[in-house]
Parts: structure tokens; C-alpha cells; sequence
């Protein structure tokens, strides 16, 4: 059994406990909440874009600690899971790591690339796991053209473009403040950056044009460059002011032999599969394939099975690194600078 303490009882914190009910072999041993109320179990206030909203939930039989220190004193925590602000996520990862804590933290990783480096080298040294809870490549669209490139069924991977679109999130303090959430593509945007460099490897330069909102990007579209001339990426990510459309994710990728695509929105508040996953092959025909009941916390628990089976075989799982996240946010910053500079910037 493995256990695991939450630091930290918001949206995320709260969708983990959700997806920890369904995983067998871990057990949240522990919580650390700054809010009295959510140390005693009323998480009614929570709300978020997806997922049911908060409730009065048990926590008879779960310590609960006002401070991380609380979770690190007790000996039977294996795991912090860091759903923490942005900004917090260095200090507590490399604090739970020295003490001994193997780390399972929310994206993003941190907020500037040289946090990320130095929460690696901590974990490293201190011989534990550092993983960063990228969830989308679980969500069953992505997790299926993932399965699809990887059989070579198609044959080479040619491309893609990916889109990720938000309405102006007027309920998240700071979310333009770069020291303290990071903005549209540090916080959103890093979810496409990370699947791109999951399945292309690391861009050798990129070339983004974009609106800015104080020191972040506020909107971009992005080119990605690769060492292979013949790889077409291009991303479509950010905020519009228009809150008709709260959210909207999708990809259309390509291979030799196929062509996938996916479309998911929120409109009016209401959910639309825009577009089901969608395969069209080079003989003429149409595939849609079966991916389950849609039910978003189904991804947090693959996710999270994944973190176990990682720590279980004291390998690191490659979707949820460490090296691999902090790609993504150099990824997020080389855009910035683009927009920025105007010009196509080299890694």
C-alpha cells in the first residue's frame, strides 16, 4: 500500500481525492489544508471547470495538518502530492524530497525553468521520485492517438496542430502574474507543450506571434521547429475575452497513412463534443473509436495508477518526469520570448 499525504485542498486537491477512491493499493493517509473548515471536511465551496462540485466529505479516519511540516512529520506518509498554488510548488517539493518523501506534484512544475532543474537535482540526491502530474496524456483522446502513433499501424508521424482556449479566468487570483501562476501559457498552455514534446522531442527553436497582457502572453500561435524539416507543429493557445466559451481543447495530427482529430468545448456552460475522436485513413474510411464512459476523473485515476506503478518498480515513468516537465515550461518560456522579441527563438 502506498500512502499518500495532499498538501493542499483546492480544485486539484480535491480531484485527486476524488481519483484515489478508485485506485486500489494507495491511500490518503493525510491532508494539509491552511483552512480550517477543509481540515475538518467541509469542502463545499470548491468549484472548478469540470467535475462534480465540493462536499462535505469524511475525514474521521485521515490526519489532518494545518502546515506541510505536519504531513512530513508522520511516518507513515510515502508520497506528498503537491496540489498547492503554482508559486509554492519549488519550496515544498524540494522540502518533502530532503525529507525523505517521494513527490507527486501538479503541473505546472514551477514557474521558471531553473526551479525546475533544481527540484530534479534534489530528488536525485536524495534518491526519490519526482513526478509531475501531467494528466492530459491520460485523457482518453490523447491517450489513444498516443497508442496509435506508437504502433507505427499508421506509419510516421508528420505533425500536428494542437489548440487550448480559455475564456478570461476572472476567479483565479493572479493568474497574470508570472511570479505567482504564470499566465496563459505557463498554466494552460503547458499541458499542449508537454504532449508536443512527448510526442516529437524537443523543439530546436520556436516562432510565436501573440498579444501581451502585462509581462505574460495573453494569446499565441506558435510553429515549432524540430531537427527534422519535415515535422509540421503548430499550437493555437490563451485567453479571449469572450466568456460565451469557457474552454476549449483539441489536436488534429498527422501521419503517413492517417489523419486524427478531436474537439472538445465548453459553451454556455454546457459541454460539447464538438468533434469525437476521429481516424481517417488513406483507404477512404472512417474510424471512431470506443474510449469509455467520458468521465474526466478516469484520467486522474490512470495518472495516478501510473505514479504508483512508477514508485512501486523504483523506475520513473517517462510520461510523468521530472526532465520532462521542465522541458514543457522552457518550452512556455521560449514562446514568451518570442512574442516578445518578434523573432523565432533557438533553444
Amino acid at each position: 500500500m502506498i500512502n499518500v499525504g495532499i498538501a493542499g485542498i483546492g480544485f486539484m486537491g480535491w480531484i485527486h481525492w476524488l481519483a484515489y477512491k478508485s485506485v486500489e493499493g494507495v491511500n490518503v493517509a493525510g491532508i494539509f489544508a491552511r483552512d480550517e473548515k477543509k481540515r475538518a471536511g467541509d469542502w463545499s465551496d470548491i468549484k472548478g471547470n469540470f467535475g462534480p462540485p465540493g462536499e462535505q466529505v469524511d475525514l474521521s479516519s485521515v490526519p489532518s495538518y494545518e502546515s506541510l511540516d505536519g504531513l512530513l512529520n508522520d511516518s507513515n506518509i510515502d508520497v506528498i502530492d503537491i496540489c498547492l498554488p503554482p508559486h509554492m510548488h519549488l519550496d515544498a517539493a524540494i522540502k518533502s524530497l530532503k525529507a525523505g518523501r517521494h513527490v507527486f506534484c501538479e503541473k505546472p512544475m514551477a514557474l521558471k525553468t531553473e526551479d525546475c532543474e533544481a527540484m530534479v537535482a534534489t530528488a536525485s540526491n536524495a534518491g526519490k521520485q519526482l513526478l509531475i502530474a501531467h494528466v492530459l496524456p491520460f485523457f482518453p483522446e490523447y491517450a489513444k492517438a498516443r497508442q496509435i502513433i506508437e504502433s507505427g499501424r499508421y506509419g510516421k508521424l508528420l505533425g500536428g496542430t494542437f489548440k487550448r482556449v480559455i475564456s478570461d479566468p476572472s476567479w483565479i487570483a493572479d493568474f497574470y502574474d508570472p511570479d505567482r501562476v504564470g499566465g496563459p501559457l505557463v498554466d494552460l498552455h503547458v499541458h499542449d507543450a508537454h504532449f508536443i514534446r512527448l510526442l516529437f522531442g524537443m523543439p530546436r527553436s520556436v516562432s510565436s506571434q501573440g498579444r501581451m497582457r502585462g509581462e505574460v502572453v495573453e494569446y499565441c500561435n506558435t510553429m515549432f521547429n524540430f531537427e527534422e524539416p519535415s515535422l509540421v507543429v503548430s499550437a493555437s493557445s490563451g485567453v479571449i475575452n469572450q466568456q460565451g466559451r469557457a474552454f476549449t481543447h483539441g489536436f488534429e495530427i498527422h501521419l503517413e497513412k492517417a489523419t486524427m482529430q478531436y474537439e472538445f468545448a465548453v459553451v454556455d456552460e454546457t459541454p460539447e463534443l464538438l468533434m469525437p475522436l476521429t481516424i481517417y485513413n488513406d483507404e477512404g474510411k472512417v474510424e471512431r473509436p470506443e474510449l469509455g464512459d467520458g468521465d474526466p476523473i478516469r484520467a486522474f485515476e490512470a495518472e495516478i495508477k501510473e505514479m504508483a506503478t512508477s514508485i512501486e518498480s523504483n523506475h520513473s515513468s517517462t510520461t510523468l518526469s521530472g526532465n520532462l516537465a521542465g522541458d514543457a515550461i522552457l518550452i512556455c518560456h521560449k514562446q514568451t520570448e518570442s512574442v516578445k522579441s518578434g523573432t523565432c527563438v533557438s533553444f
